[in-house]
């Protein structure tokens, strides 16, 4: 220590006597090192010592380069990118076949073959306080016996939509608005009279459009909506149809001889009271229970006369693609009414209550 003391002192001493004059080629006193030394002098811009004492000393901090060691090789990772949106789609298609043949059968029979196609597609928005839900189902079956013509067994097109709003999470009640559109694809007869249809596309079509009140568990699947105010418009474009006064449309009236007065009205609008339910659970495993009910009275014509639609579905499934269901649907609507052929003549009685039980397996494909 009193070796470096020293040599700063030398230093200090002779400094001046080198003249600092070379003021523009010397620029500050600078340590220099050297491995293990320590150097100190004048250094020149450039970093080359004029004077320097050099010192042995032992230098306090060693520093030790790391353990060698495999290099870490470094892959390459992918960060998937995630869309965040408050839609939701699902998608559902499926196909039932029903086939029986006989061949020689000595107890009898009629070889027939059946196929129903099945869509659902379905559209939610979801947010904190509000809920749009958007679903579309179709349905198409034929059937074909053994000495007859292609006949429709089903045949059903259906737009639903509504939309909630509530005004805190901690509530299931939503101030709700809904549209129902509900119409075929192809005519429909009363078989064996396939020269006469009883209704068409668009003939008739049903639309509902309202407001209320909407409880809605998402949950346990389970909505009530109550609307005091849904306005209903029975749509007939079809003439013939509609000059018969088909479901309920004022008909065409005729002179002494058969001519054709006034043709029968296209459109019917009325306003009532519309209640519809929806449920849905898993009574045991694999097998699903779906209810569907609508009720409507208009407040006008015939107040207390309610128009009932009413679904059932139990879905059996096998497993992610084959799944078996048995269904049933019970209509009641007033202004339907029931068309029987007597003698050869077609005679409009009152209305009566529609039902359609189906059973059948077959493929489901979910996207």
């Amino acid at each position: 220590m009193k070796l470096y003391s020293f040599s700063l002192l030398l230093l200090i001493l002779f400094v001046p006597m080198i003249g600092f004059s070379q003021k523009s080629n010397l620029h500050s006193l600078k340590p220099v090192i050297y491995g293990d030394s320590l150097s100190v002098g004048v250094v020149q811009d450039s970093i080359k010592p004029i004077v320097a004492l050099d010192v042995a000393i032992t230098p306090i901090i060693k520093y030790t380069s790391p353990p060698k060691s495999k290099m870490a090789v470094a892959k390459k990772i992918e960060i998937p990118f995630i869309s965040m949106s408050h839609w939701i789609n699902k998608n559902s298609v499926g196909i039932d076949l029903t086939q029986i043949a006989f061949v020689n059968w000595n107890a009898g029979g009629t070889s027939s073959i059946a196929g129903l196609f099945t869509g659902t597609f379905t559209r939610t928005r979801s947010d904190i306080n509000s809920e749009w839900i958007n679903e579309l189902i179709v349905k198409y079956g034929l059937n074909k016996q053994d000495g007859l013509d292609m006949r429709k067994t089903d045949d059903d097109f259906r737009f639903n939509s509504t939309f909630g709003y509530r005004q805190d999470t901690f509530s299931n009640w939503y101030f709700s608005a809904k549209f129902n559109f509900r119409t075929q694809f192809t005519d429909g007869y009363k078989y064996p009279d396939t020269k006469n249809p009883i209704s068409k596309t668009f003939a008739p079509a049903y639309t509902f459009l309202g407001a209320g009140a909407d409880y809605f568990n998402k949950e346990k699947k389970f909505d009530v909506y109550i609307s005091p105010l849904t306005l209903k418009n029975t749509l007939v474009l079809d003439q013939t149809l509609a000059d018969k006064g088909a479901f309920g449309m004022v008909k065409a009236t005729y002179d002494a001889e058969g001519n054709k007065l006034t043709s029968g009205e296209k459109s019917r609008t009325e306003v009532g009271i519309l209640v519809t339910n929806y449920y849905k659970k898993e009574v045991w495993k694999n097998i699903t229970w779906e209810n569907r009910l609508s009720l409507y009275t208009d407040y006008i014509n015939n107040f207390g006369n309610i128009d009932v639609d009413w679904k059932m579905q139990l879905d059996l499934i096998v497993n992610q693609h084959v799944k078996a269901n048995i269904g049933s649907q019970l209509i009641y609507d007033d202004d339907v009414k029931n068309i029987e052929k007597i003698d050869g003549v077609q005679v409009v009685s009152g209305a009566k209550v529609q039902l359609k039980q189906s059973l059948g397996i077959g493929m489901v494909y979910n996207f």
